[in-house]
């Protein structure tokens, strides 16, 4: 009895009590809280489809669409891919059957393309991979009255091509092959350039002008030939003339006499200058 009206006692008591209704209290609390969370996860585990099903569609959408895309870029890429064959293609058809050489090189000068006339123009199986410069190194310039110095070499008059300056066209060079075949070449030097106006390459044109220049030739000595022929005609028929004038207006038959032999001598000479011109005229057009 003294224990329970102690007052020491009565406070421990009544404090051990409240401890206890606290810690109840708390568990009951703790309880209610994971009941209400796992409450809250079971609502968000079965909620109805509609909610999630949204974002779902839309990202099986946008992955349909970009396989669509991604198709449609394929298509695309496989119809420019055949368009660049056919593009090289014709190209390769156009320049294996043109008569002219065609060149192209690339901004350091190396050769990278060359059709079936260039190479028979310039002597070679393969020119590519070589540069201008051994290219051309057999091909000196013609003399032109409005073209470049004689003693500049065709490297320099097509640098300005090859730098992408400006084209060079009507560049008449001799150009000698390796198996000693003499050319007269016509050289055009254009650069290319790409959208950007960055240089891309130049391309070489060679027209081979040694039939042209030999039948200039030919038709200048045949020019020569024929003013000597007329020269030496009108010379010959002037003293024929002269000795007839002579001879008629004589009465000797000794002056006479030399007239006449001088007239016939005159005609005969006028006779194998004309049978040489003649015959030279028919072996010209057996030649050709």
């Amino acid at each position: 009895m003294n224990l329970l009206v102690n007052p020491m006692i009565l406070r421990m008591g009544l404090l051990l009590f409240a401890a206890g209704t606290a810690f109840v209290f708390g568990l009951f609390i703790i309880r209610r809280l994971r009941k209400s969370l796992a409450a809250e996860a079971e609502s968000v585990n079965s909620a109805p489809l509609a909610t999630e099903g949204l974002p779902v569609h839309a990202y099986h959408a946008v992955i349909q669409q970009l396989k669509q895309q991604k198709h449609e870029l394929a298509a695309q890429h496989i119809s420019e891919r055949r368009k660049a064959k056919a593009s090289d293609s014709l190209s390769s058809t156009i320049l294996s059957n043109l008569s002219c050489g065609v060149l192209f090189l690339n901004t350091s000068g190396l050769v990278r393309q060359a059709n079936p006339a260039a190479r028979q123009m310039l002597g070679f199986a393969s020119p590519v991979g070589l540069h201008s410069s051994d290219l051309l190194r057999a091909a000196a310039l013609r003399p032109a009255k409005d073209g470049p110095a004689c003693g500049a070499s065709v490297e320099q008059a097509l640098a300005p091509a090859l730098t992408g300056k400006d084209a060079v066209r009507g560049l008449l060079v001799n150009y000698v092959t390796r198996d000693g075949e003499n050319h007269i070449l016509e050289i055009t030097a254009s650069p290319v350039t790409a959208e950007d106006a960055s240089l891309m390459g130049t391309t070489l044109v060679f027209t081979d002008k040694t039939d042209i220049e030999r039948i200039r030739h030919d038709q200048k000595m045949q020019q020569e030939i024929s003013s000597e022929l007329a020269s030496g005609v009108r010379a010959s028929l002037s003293a024929i003339a002269e000795n007839a004038r002579q001879l008629a207006a004589g009465a000797d038959a000794e002056p006479a006499r030399r007239l006449a032999q001088s007239i016939a001598g005159e005609a005969a000479q006028l006779d194998q200058t004309i049978g040489s011109f003649l015959g030279d005229a028919r072996v010209a057009n057996a030649g050709s």
